[in-house]
């Protein structure tokens, strides 16, 4: 099976919001074209779709970020593989050209935040040479 992996594009926005609702995020086509078009105009910011023929198998969202306490990095947002292509070496690939982005800015962490209930999502970013650094909860307010 061969992988291309280009930028995403709008016209990609109905695979990634099915993929995303693989994640368990109730979202629309119409919705997450919006939001791809704010992430493409943005330098700080990397989306990213896995294909495999024409369709859509897998997408990365990844940005800089800087922080007075941490400092520089990049931080993958979102990384989904379809369930049915899951254990190929996509999501690796998608790491890959994540951190291949994050040494031309000379960044050298990357960040990746899961879930505490994603334990098969540990297992594959464990594999894939992270180390567990924090565990955190996050608080939401909505203005």
């Amino acid at each position: 099976m061969e992988i291309n992996i280009k930028k995403l594009t709008v016209q990609d926005s109905a695979a990634v919001a099915e993929l995303t609702t693989q994640l368990g995020y109730q979202t629309t086509g119409t919705t997450t074209a919006e939001l791809i078009s704010e992430i493409l105009d943005s330098a700080n910011h990397l989306a990213l779709v896995a294909e495999t023929g024409n369709q859509v198998v897998g997408w990365v969202h990844a940005f800089y970020a800087v922080r007075l306490e941490s400092g520089r990095f990049v931080e993958i947002g979102g990384l989904v593989v379809d369930e049915k292509y899951r254990g190929k070496g996509i999501g690796k690939i998608l790491i890959e050209a994540v951190k291949q982005w994050s040494r031309q800015r000379q960044i050298t962490h990357l960040k990746v935040r899961c879930s505490t209930k994603r334990l098969a999502s540990h297992q594959f970013y464990l594999k894939a040479s992270f180390t567990e650094t924090k565990e955190q909860k996050i608080f939401g307010l909505e203005l």
